[in-house]
């Protein structure tokens, strides 16, 4: 085991802290009060001595070196060279965790180039897991932009020319009849999350197709590192259902199938035979729902719900993750965060993530007191043809028919502005730029610090960036974006813009469902992991203009997420794994859970004969 010599929390059951002290020792202050004087020289540097559980794996030699979970590189200590049987097969010095992280980090920061930044990652990430999640958690906010929004947009317009090492499982029609046995070719037994897209709706970039595995892929790193849960208990997942891009039609390095995209009957067909083998296999599996079309999400979402443990991060996460950004929005402004039926929501974009957020948000309403009426006449949801209207009900979903309103249908942005002066502007559309000049100081002079969300992603695609937002209401305004923006300065003020990033929530979510065995996901789950997450944002974040705590702090705001589901889950029943002894000491047990990127000794799984 290395221990990082630094004052931070490294274990993931108590807090570890270090100082030098004479000679060349350095000594451990452990959460539990013992003292360990740690080697500074020689193999054992910065290691631990104490008993650690060993890992017991079928492969030796060789082989190891070349599986990412269980290789170390350099750091094996020549013990484990001898007993694994691969000694000579690396360098003989030993550089250890911090090492190797230091050296990482440094050929990170030497690349310009954040797509090049996310392939060293990557490459990072299939030799060596441990650290790779080992740089993740250390340097989350400098890493988090690299792996997910906004490079790996452009990673998965590039993922076909760039595939090298596969990762994930892929299943399309030709599979049909077999996916209930192809689930037995993935190698891990204890698979606890699957992230799955179609490909259908990648960011703001449209139909990327087999392309979109970079999203699976990347939404479990964040599970890894943000939300503790280990690399090994996590499987990426692409339903290859085709694709309508021309573009990808007439590439000929795309890995995926060129078809036009199954629609109807056969689509859910193929859904619903992949729902059912994971579910065979991982009877207690998560099911995250990643970008699928606005089209097709809301029908899945509703069909599985209530009958396997699942959610659909773009309508639930993303509603969860505004809503805790309001809430902090609201404490800015002086103003009472359980009144949130007195604002004034206009919402532009009424596809799934849209009408997920302005869903979120009216429960939210609800729970705190007002009733549905009042709640939804608080909303103005538009879309390419205006404001949301019964006059064209009938071509609108049973969701979106919830926010249409009796009188204006059609209104433009700008109209609504004028006509009902909001108090919050969301903007989830995809479209960058929608967002003028003209709309945001129309916007501010109808309310004096107007919380403005440009929610698409990448930063190509957002409704405004930060600078324009500030500017255009001569600071006043309290702005959050889905891809981050650096701080703005303006007449000599520096505001520091949020980042609405989904990873606040679905990390701590999904930590907290699988550790109880939750049956399902439920909308108040959603509400109290938006709560959570809004209470943890502190003054001095306030000061600065955030309404986001730092992502510095993810694992603990995971974590607090994960005890407040554990609770939600017990309180109605849901629960299905930890004893009511666990239960009494909630918080320590979900600690225990929560995975840290360490290194563990090995040793070979051999079968004992007498």
């Amino acid at each position: 085991m290395f221990l990082a010599v630094a004052s931070k929390r490294f274990s993931a059951v108590g807090s570890c802290q270090f100082r030098r002290t004479s000679g060349m020792k350095i000594r451990l202050f452990s959460g539990n009060d013992e003292n360990e004087e740690l080697d500074e020289e020689g193999e054992w540097a910065g290691c631990t001595k104490r008993f650690l559980k060993p890992i017991q794996i079928s492969t030796r030699g060789p082989d190891i070196l070349t599986s990412p979970l269980f290789n170390k590189g350099t750091a094996f200590k020549m013990g484990e060279r001898d007993r694994l049987r691969f000694r000579g097969l690396l360098p003989p010095r030993r550089l250890n965790l911090a090492i190797q992280k230091q050296r990482v980090l440094q050929t990170i920061r030497a690349e310009t180039s954040n797509i090049r930044k996310y392939r060293i990652l990557e490459e990072l990430h299939d030799r060596n897991e441990t650290l790779y999640h080992r740089v993740l958690v250390d340097h989350i906010e400098e890493m988090a932009p690299l792996i997910y929004t906004p490079t790996v947009g452009q990673a998965c317009k590039e993922f076909s020319s760039t595939l090298r090492r596969p990762r994930g499982m892929y299943f399309a029609q030709e599979d049909r009849g077999h996916m209930c046995a192809m689930v037995y070719n993935w190698p891990h037994d204890d698979v606890h999350v699957i992230c799955v897209t179609d490909g259908s709706r990648i960011l703001g970039l449209g139909d990327l197709g087999a392309n979109g595995m970079g999203i699976p892929i990347g939404k479990l790193s964040l599970y890894c590192a943000a939300g503790g849960i280990a690399p090994h208990r996590v499987m990426p997942v692409v339903l290859d259902a085709g694709t309508n891009n021309p573009v990808l039609h007439a590439d000929p390095f795309y890995a995926g199938v060129k078809e036009p995209r199954l629609e109807g009957a056969a689509y859910y067909e193929l859904v619903d035979e992949f729902m059912q083998a994971v579910r065979n296999r991982w009877p207690n599996v998560l099911v995250q729902f990643e970008d699928f079309s606005s089209d097709k999400a809301q029908t899945i979402l509703n069909k599985y719900r209530e009958k396997h443990l699942c959610f659909n991060d773009d309508i639930q996460g993303t509603g969860s993750t505004t809503l805790a950004g309001i809430l902090g929005a609201l404490r800015a402004r002086g103003e009472d965060v359980n009144a949130l039926a007195d604002q004034r929501i206009l919402i532009a974009g009424a596809g799934s993530a849209g009408i997920g957020v302005a869903q979120v948000l009216l429960q939210a309403m609800v729970e705190q007191g007002a009733n549905e009426e009042k709640a939804r006449n608080a909303f103005f949801v538009t879309d390419k043809d205006g404001l949301l209207g019964k006059d064209r009900s009938t071509n609108l979903s049973n969701e979106q028919t919830l926010f249409a309103r009796e009188n204006d249908g059609g209104l433009s942005l700008v109209e609504i502005v004028k006509k009902y002066k909001p108090t919050i502007l969301l903007g989830l559309t995809g479209f960058g730029g929608l967002f003028t000049e003209n709309l945001i100081t129309e916007l501010a002079k109808g309310c004096e610090r107007p919380i403005i969300f440009a929610l698409s992603n990448p930063t190509t695609v957002a409704e405004c960036t930060a600078e324009q937002a500030y500017d255009w209401t001569d600071g006043k305004c309290i702005f959050a974006s889905g891809s981050p923006f650096d701080p703005v300065v303006l007449d000599g003020r520096t505001f520091y813009p949020s980042q609405c990033n989904n990873m606040y929530i679905f990390p701590g979510l999904g930590l907290g469902a699988t550790v109880c065995g939750s049956k399902k996901v439920t909308d108040r789950m959603l509400y109290i992991a938006a709560v959570t997450l809004a209470n943890m944002l502190s003054e001095e974040d306030l000061s600065m203009g955030r309404v986001f705590p730092s992502l510095s702090t993810i694992r603990d705001v995971s974590f607090r997420i994960a005890v407040e589901v554990i609770k939600e889950a017990d309180r109605v029943g849901l629960r299905t794994k930890m004893t009511h002894n666990q239960m009494s000491y909630l918080e320590d047990y979900v600690k225990s859970k929560m995975y840290e990127p360490i290194y563990v000794p090995l040793v070979e799984k051999r079968e004992v004969r007498i």
